[in-house]
């Protein structure tokens, strides 16, 4: 599905949570409505939030968390879509199944 990541120009989860929870301020709001007609990934994110409420905002704690270096590089892969070639990403995609397992 080619397009389907978030962009430099995309709000925050953070910002998202808070507009599925109705915390953000009215124009603010407004902006991200707009911007949910125009991607997909945003609204699919929102989409997960209405289905799987969030226990607490992604606040503080979630900040000071810090991302396992295997997930985060593949977080910056998708987010940069510098793997053109798809047998890197599934290394990466490979060693953050395995960190998952060795967490549970």
């Amino acid at each position: 599905m080619p397009g389907f990541c978030k962009s430099e120009e995309c709000p925050s989860s953070h910002e998202l949570l808070e507009f599925q929870n109705g915390d953000l301020p009215r124009t603010r709001g407004g902006e991200i409505r707009k911007h949910l007609v125009s991607c997909e990934f945003c609204s699919a994110e929102v989409e997960f939030y209405s289905h799987y409420p969030q226990e607490e905002a992604l606040g503080e704690s979630a900040e000071s968390t810090e991302i396992p270096a295997p997930l985060f590089e593949l977080a910056e892969a998708l987010l940069k879509n510098r793997y053109a070639d798809s047998s890197s990403l599934n290394v990466l995609l490979r060693e953050s199944d395995e960190l998952i397992a060795d967490m549970r």
